[in-house]
């Protein structure tokens, strides 16, 4: 399953935010987009999704024209778990959840069996089942976040678009959320994660795109982009990369200009 952008523009309130756009996205692939406050990171997964007109450009899902998907069979194989999801009021952390088997049974028809797998194994995943009976509007940030990826997990999509899914959460669920969409990686998931956190981003993507003032800048493995003048540039810091004994990674430190 393959999801690729081709010279892509979104206008919003008359004024193009998106400029020629060109991104894809496969199957167990781990992707962090990056890139400084209002880059149009945000509209550019909605636009992924097909979830924004487009001004100019395609998007593609498997081959086909994204707005030739029914919404229902759109979310079959695609996911987006967005960073502020409206709480749904007094629905329990089980109904939110359970909402992500929609498309795959329809409004009407009574869960199956794998239905309730599928909503148990997300729960696990994601470290909440003890939260499954509170309400919505009873949780932490953090907890409401966590709630959201796991009604993305179990949707059970072929490629997952992310928006700041570390948002609210400290640096223990921080850990457990990159691990859980490693997990989703290694089964052949394809994850496309916006990562305000560049050393995280870094140390979990395999490619980095990095967007400024609605325009792809550079995309390359993490080591590229950090390490380019452009990156420097765009987050308006001096970016150092520092090798450690003994290991493959490397830890980068961002300092304002002097």
């Amino acid at each position: 399953m393959r999801l690729a952008a081709h010279d892509v523009a979104v206008r919003r309130g008359g004024v193009e935010v998106l400029h020629g756009i060109d991104l894809t996205l496969d199957g167990a692939e781990a992707v962090a987009l990056v890139g400084p406050n209002a880059a149009g990171k945000s509209t550019m997964l909605r636009a992924l999704l097909g979830l924004l007109p487009l001004a100019r450009g395609e998007v593609r899902l498997d081959g086909r024209p994204i707005e030739a998907w029914s919404p229902e069979a759109r979310a079959r194989h695609v996911a987006l778990v967005a960073a502020e999801e409206a709480a749904f009021g007094a629905l329990t952390v089980r109904d939110r959840v359970a909402l992500g088997r929609y498309p795959h049974r329809g409004p009407f028809l009574p869960f199956r069996p794998a239905d309730e797998a599928a909503v148990d194994a997300a729960l696990a995943a994601t470290g909440i089942a003890h939260l499954a009976r509170r309400a919505l509007h009873s949780l932490s940030a953090g907890e409401t976040q966590l709630a959201s990826l796991a009604r993305g997990l179990a949707q059970q999509p072929q490629l997952l678009l992310l928006d700041e899914p570390g948002a609210h959460l400290d640096v223990g669920h921080q850990l457990r959320l990159f691990r859980i969409l490693d997990e989703a990686r290694a089964r052949g998931v394809g994850v496309l994660a916006v990562v305000h956190d560049l050393q995280r981003a870094a140390a979990w993507a395999a490619r980095m795109v990095l967007l400024a003032q609605g325009r792809v800048v550079l995309t390359g493995t993490p080591a590229e982009v950090l390490s380019s003048p452009e990156c420097a540039r765009v987050f308006e810091v001096t970016i150092q990369r520092h090798e450690l004994s003994g290991s493959a990674q490397a830890v980068y430190s961002f300092e304002e200009p002097r």
